[in-house]
């Protein structure tokens, strides 16, 4: 037997399989990295030797106001072990700069204090002037035209700054190829029509906006413009393993230094599908699996690797329910899943409505394979999505069996589905 731990919340559930009948288990080489220096060290290390860009210290200089965008509750980012130096180094070129860090919701409930202070520090919460993107009520200013023709409209507080440089990490993205870097602007503090027009169903259903993917993908093109049209002058972006610790790090140009990042990762999170009956997947713990919105990322490194047909067992503790109101209303409206993805289609990208690129993708998954969803919600709510509910690995791997009809079905683990780009 082989005992594997899937991260569920804050804890694990474990399940014991038959050897013979575990194909593989899909895994991150970044488990088995040993980065080069503690995380504080790796950070300063990238901010002294930035790509392509001079030492944020030395863009810092003469700047008043200066914007540090910085990713909200729903992103792991070890920001303890990024601002402070961030900070440091601003106020190194600019001692009296007027500093904000606006948190990057993009098109997500507003951060709370205790997250907040979870992610930076008390310290920093209580010194710092820190201010919540609102994609709908913040005040916004026009600054152009995206390559696909979508208007950039975005918070008012990033072209009043002589200064915009930003924090995050770097992840496979399901449809942008990668999180970080150009993210921080575009969906991070952009209004909601720019949001909506580049997750439109024509972008989703591109071949190129898929996993790892950024060359021809007209999501991160229109992602990037956004970025350079912003001014987003300085990036300090992280890779982390699975106890979310920094193992890697890179500063500078919002895109070349973010390259770098990126191949990194790639060259350790690349996986070979192994197609199996059943395959069984997570959103990697918390906090990235608070909702089942969210979810649906984990999910595509399953549908990459099950057999169509076959069986998705999901882990998601999803104690902040469905994670938007527009993608819940959609499943419980529409049953047809190819109606539904037809009706998406269908839809001008100026015209695309909140969450639909989720249930697209959910739709699209649900099309290929069964999903059996483990969760903390109520079973309805899981069956509106189409979705099996069950309440244990145990009760899962039963009804997935079940439901492909054979009792010795072949397994594919995939403990973190978001930080695997399975190929």
């Amino acid at each position: 037997m082989s005992k594997i731990a899937f991260p569920y919340g804050k804890e694990t559930l474990s399940y014991d399989f038959p050897e013979d009948r575990l194909l593989g288990v899909l895994e991150s080489e970044l488990e088995h990295y040993v980065p080069e220096a503690g995380q504080a060290e790796l950070v300063q290390k990238a901010l002294a030797n930035p790509i392509g860009t001079p030492k944020l210290s030395v863009i810092a200089e003469n700047k008043k106001k200066v914007i540090v965008i910085c990713s909200d509750h729903t992103r792991p980012v070890p920001s303890k072990y990024i601002i402070p130096y961030m900070l440091a180094e601003i106020r190194k070129g600019s001692p009296e700069a007027d500093i904000t860090l606006l948190i990057a919701t993009g098109f997500h409930r507003a951060t709370t204090k205790a997250e907040l202070e979870n992610k930076f520090g008390a310290d920093i919460v209580a010194k710092e002037k820190i201010v919540l993107h609102d994609s709908e009520k913040s005040e916004t200013v026009y600054l152009g035209k995206l390559p696909s023709g979508g208007d950039i409209i975005i918070n008012k507080l990033i072209v009043e700054a002589d200064l915009v440089v930003s924090e995050g990490f770097i992840e496979p993205h399901f449809f942008a190829g990668f999180s970080g870097g150009r993210k921080s602007i575009l969906p991070g503090v952009v209004s909601k029509t720019t949001v909506l027009y580049n997750h439109n169903a024509e972008f989703i259903d591109s071949p190129y906006a898929r996993t790892g993917i950024v060359d021809g993908n007209p999501i991160h093109t229109d992602m990037l413009y956004a970025a350079r049209k912003a001014r987003l002058d300085f990036i300090c972006n992280v890779v982390i393993n699975a106890k979310k610790e920094v193992i890697y790090a890179v500063a500078g140009d919002c895109d070349l230094a973010h390259k770098v990042g990126r191949e990194f990762l790639a060259s350790k999170c690349a996986v070979k599908a192994k197609p199996a009956d059943i395959a069984i997947s997570t959103n990697g713990g918390y906090p990235l699996d608070q909702n089942i919105y969210q979810s649906v990322k984990g999910m595509t490194a399953a549908e990459a690797t099950v057999k169509k047909g076959g069986v998705i067992i999901m882990l998601s503790y999803s104690n902040d329910g469905h994670g938007g109101d527009s993608f819940y209303e959609t499943f419980k409206k529409e049953k047809d899943l190819v109606k539904m993805t037809k009706e998406f289609l269908d839809t001008p990208k100026d015209k695309t409505i909140a969450d639909q690129w989720e249930s697209q993708i959910l739709a699209r998954v649900l099309m290929h394979a069964k999903v059996i969803f483990i969760s903390s919600q109520p079973d309805e709510m899981i069956k509106d999505f189409q979705m099996i509910p069950a309440h244990s690995l145990e009760e899962a791997v039963q009804l997935a069996e079940k439901l492909v009809g054979n009792p010795k079905a072949t397994f594919t683990a995939i403990p973190d589905g978001i930080a695997v780009m399975v190929v």
